[in-house]
């Protein structure tokens, strides 16, 4: 029988005279399987919330928006020659106006988008949701749910928006108001943007703000690709507009989901790394209690290679069940929090009652061999001290 291998199995076993060496190494499993559970489940939490604010995101800002520089607009001719060049996206124009809304006492600040409902709904799913209740026309409005439940609204209510642009009035400059019906309701379920965003007809808003009917403030592109096709159409866009990508307008958002997970993986990675110190005080204490042994063997003439080997593979073999035991435990943990309601999510924050989780192969490999490292960094040195035993001393001693 191989030599090393052998001796895996034999230290590997429970010894009544040194109860303390495998409770040490019990100790070791659990801590690198318990530090890699919950290292996996939590790196899906971090993908989970981090997509479901992606979705949102990009819902409500659009994957690509094209807009006017200081000093330029965006107009009917330009429109046209984007759906010319680029019949495999979506389109719509809007203008927008910073507005308060108001019902009876109640006031709410936000933005009145006036939009071509008919392309809007290709660029924006949860309008296109919205249009089931009813398309808004000329002085009609599409509200969000949580200002229709603020201010208690019912299709066919008034509503009141104060226009930031003055007009004059008497002797003093007087902000623009005007009354819209409210006809149907968005839910795009985050409430900051269903308090904020209101939308009525282009027509509508170019006749309040007194806007040309072949000028824009701004064109929303629906794409799958936007970080590639943004490439494509800022070629072919004049010098009096330029395009923006969801992304660049929260980039210090994601880049702080971004540190915040690097900073969790490393602090939970640290649980790894202090379950491996357990094996290397197991490995240590059976070098120091199998002394002799290891003596014995050399003398015989097992080699220094072979005897470093057994606990370098004695600490890998608690390391790899550790790991193993971990990532099952980890995948079960994330199937129960994925299916079961353990804990409730705000309703106006997530779609979802349940967790979202989400783990990619890049986290999940990062994290078996980032644990796998740190085992076999752990082993190392003890294996190197077993191999470095005095035989004539010990021999002598015993």
């Amino acid at each position: 029988m191989n030599i090393v291998s052998y001796l895996v199995k034999r230290f590997l076993r429970f010894d009544k005279e040194q109860p303390f060496i495998f409770l040490s190494a019990l100790l070791a499993f659990s801590g690198i399987a318990l530090g890699v559970m919950v290292l996996i489940i939590a790196m899906a939490l971090m993908n989970g919330f981090d997509n479901e604010f992606k979705k949102k995101l990009t819902v409500m800002n659009y994957p690509l928006t094209v807009q006017p520089k200081f000093y330029g607009t965006c107009n009917s001719a330009l429109l046209e020659k984007l759906r010319l060049q680029f019949p495999d996206l979506s389109f719509s124009p809007y203008i927008t106006s910073a507005v308060l809304s108001r019902s009876g006492d109640q006031m709410e600040g936000g933005y009145l988008f006036g939009v071509d409902f008919t392309q809007e709904a290709k660029v924006n799913a949860i309008v296109a949701e919205g249009l089931k209740e009813g398309m808004p026309n000329t002085f009609e409005v599409m509200v969000g749910k949580t200002l229709k439940e603020e201010f208690i609204l019912n299709p066919g209510d008034k509503l009141t928006y104060i226009f930031t642009q003055m007009e004059p009035g008497g002797l003093a400059l007087t902000p623009k108001i005007k009354r819209f019906e409210m006809v149907s309701t968005f839910n795009s379920g985050l409430s900051a943007y269903d308090k904020g965003f209101s939308y009525t007809s282009l027509e509508s808003l170019q006749r309040i703000l007194g806007i040309p009917e072949n000028l824009y403030d701004g064109i929303h592109i629906h794409s799958n690709n936007p970080e590639s096709d943004i490439k494509r159409i800022a070629e072919i866009l004049p010098d009096t507009v330029s395009i923006r990508g969801w992304w660049e307008d929260n980039g210090n958002f994601f880049a702080a989901l971004k540190m915040e997970k690097m900073s969790l993986f490393i602090v939970l990675m640290l649980i790894i790394l202090i379950a491996a110190i357990n094996i290397i005080s197991s490995l240590l204490m059976t070098v120091m209690n199998r002394r002799s042994e290891i003596a014995l063997l050399i003398s015989l003439g097992a080699s220094k290679q072979e005897v470093k080997k057994v606990f370098l593979i004695l600490g890998i073999v608690i390391g790899l069940l550790g790991i193993t035991t971990g990532a099952v435990f980890g995948f079960i943990g994330m199937w129960i929090l994925g299916t079961f309601e353990i804990i409730s999510l705000p309703a106006d924050v997530y779609p979802t009652s349940t967790l979202p989780l989400d783990l990619n192969v890049i986290d999940f490999f990062s994290i078996i061999i980032g644990a796998f490292v740190i085992v076999l960094l752990s082993a190392w040195y003890p294996a190197k001290k077993a191999s470095e035993v005095d035989v004539l001393t010990v021999l002598r001693n015993e």
